[in-house]
């Protein structure tokens, strides 16, 4: 018997179904060791020595591979086709070796997709562990935790507040906190467009005012309302001829098959899914043998695939789609290995599969991979332009038409940007020919800043400067949203405080190692590593012999002159020139003291130098506009007490107050109120906040609603229920309060283990018992009240019909009852000792 290690259950499923006999295929779920998050892990002194640590919660896996592999006459390990992959598998070996359990025969296979060809053709050609892989991945595992073992003690002891750095999450960060400063820095510039519809055969079309009293029109040229009237008026009064038709062919070749990178970005553009969404779906679709391997930086594709493509187009369309000669893709990012295939389907004749989700992204990179084998679309640019009978004034109207679709006709790729103008249609044109002037129109815009980054616009940026790889392009947003250095916005994302200051940090005292050029240059010599070219533990000590002596000189320097030195640093933004040549650090309160950063217990704030006799403070964020900040601000009179209720702006942002000294009532403003709403009635309800709901039907005991440190909630009895909104602290009545305790109380609402169904599909077709549709411990199933069968990860619950679920049941019955364990044995009586 041969064993087969692979990662995911559902590959091993698959994978032993088409080994057949005489094969063992078990998963190790994933990575089963790591170095244990503790000093000493890593040994730089030793060579980089690594003690590696088994997961606690991969005994079972592991228990269950070693008694496997003790009765094994080969090892097979058949992991994913990448450094990850291979660094599974020779952790499963080491274990293994280490456990005295490991064959004497151990052969590495790997395949680019999870199909009986390819299986059946990666079994017959084994291979040994690749060291060069293994070697890369050790260099990436160790360098990791050196710069997160070492520098995030700096980070707790020099800047309160920060949790920990990454050496490419930092980097990426870097990008982020970067892009908000340029949109800060920006300043809108006015200026106008004059724009003509004209009319000719019917068809409509419009014209761009390109040349006025003789000059040439740029898009920032006319900057103010009055010259742009001047401009309108001239082309409402003038008669405008065509003097010039320039027409030009164009051809547009189709976009290669999908990289990780491209696949992220055209998913977030077309789909709305967010990196982690869309790799889950995109891993769930290889394991299903729907598509190759989903973490890749290549753009090629196989030839048998080529071939498959092509003659897929032909089905389709006709010979006219099919380019005269195969296609050939080259990656233009940079660092890319391209050791892997492109993203594409293995089988082209499959045009849909599974459901929602999952169906939606196949789609999408079906009729990708399909295109990039398709002709060119072949297309016709058309530039009019007109001049009055002064040639003093001309317009021009540009328009495309499209001659031969080509892989148009199947698949477009999605863009960041607006359309622009020249994909109009423009109606048939001549020398001489005056079109109607149908109206004129001349309209105000402001030139806008920079986008900020969304998870597609981030992934692109990353790939064009060389940081990350396929594999980290998912997880990077993720850690950064995960440690709050990052908030996510309507698809964008926003720099938090402690992101700012971490990254300002790392700018002022490890600006070489949060450097774009350090980081991709630190790539390439990994990827060095990975191809043989550099020995690992080399590339490890020239690192670490210049970061060890750096971060222990910031660590002798005291948190006074870390914070001073930031001051300085952070100056521009926290204290920006306000153009009227005042003092920018003035404090608005006491009109003496400056402002300057500060370091807390729970992170930096701006307070003033008068401190204790002024008191003023506001958050580390608050820079720009918002430093402009003139202390507290009188909303009115509390109707009780005759008190003054102000609004004030803390080091946590802004909050009421009323009355003044240590016994005054303070209520912060919540997120979810605009500060434009902060009124005085307002004020008074947040400042009288808990608010009594009733007393509780049951226990007799009240219910308040109020709001916390993590946001609006109910209290009942020393037990607590979250509401959605602070409008829910004010308006939730007795029944929605005692219902949202119950759920609360019961875990959130339907249990484990509830008996009430997700939905009734109906009559079984031919055995006439009731399907039901069931919420399980490990997902959604479907039951006819004897046999249970789950849902594939492909299949959506809301869109599963009646045959399908039928069908899941039929093929469960048709196996057979599951396995059970087997029970404990008893344990053996002691025999009774003679007395």
């Amino acid at each position: 018997m041969k064993l087969v290690v692979v990662e995911s259950p559902a590959k091993a499923k698959t994978i032993e179904k088409y080994l057949g006999g005489g094969y063992r295929v078990l998963a190790s779920y994933g990575h089963v060791r790591d170095l244990p998050p503790k000093d000493g892990s890593v040994d730089p002194d030793q060579g980089f020595a690594m003690e590696w640590e088994t997961y606690a919660d991969k005994t079972k896996q592991l228990k269950a591979i070693t008694d496997e592999a003790k009765k094994a006459d080969a090892l097979i390990l058949a992991t994913d086709p990448d450094r990850e992959g291979e660094a599974i598998s020779w952790h499963v070996q080491e274990v293994l070796r280490n456990r005295k359990a490991l064959p004497a025969d151990v052969e590495r296979v790997t395949f680019n997709a999870i199909t009986r060809s390819a299986v059946t053709e990666a079994m017959s050609r084994p291979r040994a562990l690749d060291e060069d892989l293994i070697d890369a991945y050790r260099a990436r595992r160790a360098l990791d935790y050196l710069v997160g073992f070492t520098l995030s003690p700096v980070l707790w002891r020099k800047l309160p507040g920060a949790k920990s750095a990454g050496r490419v999450q930092s980097v990426a960060l870097r990008l982020i906190v970067d892009r908000e400063r340029e949109i800060e820095l920006f300043r809108a510039q006015e200026y106008w467009s004059v724009t003509a519809t004209m009319e000719a055969d019917g068809t409509e079309f419009l014209a761009r005012l390109v040349r006025y009293q003789g000059e040439k029109i740029d898009r920032l040229t006319i900057g103010s309302e009055g010259t742009a009237r001047a401009a309108k008026q001239a082309v409402e009064e003038g008669r405008f001829t065509v003097t010039a038709v320039e027409t030009k062919p164009l051809t547009r070749n189709p976009p290669p098959p999908f990289t990780t990178s491209t696949l992220q970005q055209e998913a977030a553009r077309k789909l709305g899914l967010s990196a982690s969404v869309m790799m889950r779906l995109a891993q769930d679709l290889y394991e299903d043998g729907a598509i190759t391997y989903m973490r890749t930086d290549g753009v090629q594709m196989a030839p048998e695939a080529i071939s498959a493509a092509r003659k897929a187009v032909a089905d389709r369309y006709d010979a006219g789609y099919v380019p005269d000669k195969p296609r050939h893709y080259e990656t233009k990012a940079k660092n890319a290995q391209e050791a892997h295939e492109a993203i594409r389907p293995t089988d082209f004749a499959r045009e849909r599969v599974g459901s929602g989700d999952h169906a939606r992204l196949y789609d999408l990179i079906w009729k990708r991979a399909l295109a990039s084998q398709m002709a060119s679309a072949r297309l016709e640019r058309t530039t009019v332009e007109l001049t009055d009978g002064t040639g003093q004034h001309a317009l021009r109207a540009t328009g495309q038409v499209v001659l031969f679709p080509g892989f148009l006709a199947l698949y477009e790729e999605g863009r960041d940007d607006v359309e622009d103008e020249d994909s109009r249609r423009l109606p048939r044109l001549k020398d001489g020919d005056v079109p109607a002037r149908k109206k004129v129109e001349a309209e105000q815009h402001f030139t806008q800043p920079p986008p900020r980054y969304s998870e597609a616009s981030l992934t692109k940026k990353m790939e064009e400067l060389g940081i990350g790889r396929p594999s980290t392009y998912s997880t990077i947003p993720q850690t950064l949203k995960d440690r709050d250095y990052v908030r996510l916005e309507k698809g964008r994302f926003f720099p938090e405080e402690s992101g700012r200051l971490l990254t300002a940090f790392l700018e002022r005292f490890f600006e070489r190692y949060v450097s774009y050029d350090f980081t991709a240059h630190l790539e390439d010599e990994l990827d060095d590593i990975s191809g043989g070219r550099a020995q690992w533990q080399q590339v490890l000590a020239a690192f670490w012999r210049d970061f060890k002596p750096k971060t222990g000189e910031v660590m002798e320097q005291k948190p006074s002159d870390i914070t001073a030195a930031l001051d300085e640093f952070l100056s521009p933004y926290l204290f920006p020139d306000r153009g009227d040549g005042a003092d920018p650090r003035l404090c608005p309160v006491c009109g003496t003291g400056r402002l300057g950063l500060r370091g807390g217990k729970f992170g930096a704030f701006v307070a003033c130098s008068n401190y204790p006799d002024c008191k003023y403070t506001r958050r580390f964020g608050q820079g720009g506009e918002a430093s402009e900040d003139n202390g507290p601000q009188v909303l009115g009179q509390d109707p009780e007490t005759g008190q003054d209720v102000t609004l004030r702006s803390g080091r946590f942002g802004p909050y009421f107050q009323l009355g003044d000294g240590k016994e005054a009532k303070r209520a912060s403003l919540p997120k979810d109120v605009p500060g434009a709403g902060a009124d005085l009635e307002v004020a008074l309800r947040l400042l009288s906040l808990p608010r009594a709901v009733g007393t509780h039907p049951e226990t007799g005991k009240e219910i308040t609603a109020s709001i916390g440190r993590y946001g609006p909630y109910l209290a009942h009895d020393g037990k607590y229920a979250k509401l959605g909104s602070t409008t829910d602290v004010f308006e939730v009545g007795m029944n929605a309060a005692v219902a949202k305790l119950a759920d609360a109380a019961n875990g959130g609402g339907r249990q484990r283990g509830s008996r009430e169904p997700l939905k009734v599909l109906g009559k079984h077709p031919r055995t006439e018992a009731e399907i039901r549709l069931m919420e399980g411990r490990f997902g959604p199933y479907v039951t006819d009240g004897t046999t249970n069968a789950t849902l594939p990860k492909t299949l959506a619950p809301d869109q599963l019909t009646l045959e399908e679920a039928a069908q899941l049941i039929d093929d469960r019955a048709a196996k057979g009852p599951a396995k059970k364990g087997r029970g404990r044995k008893a344990p053996a009586k002691k025999a009774r000792g003679k007395k």
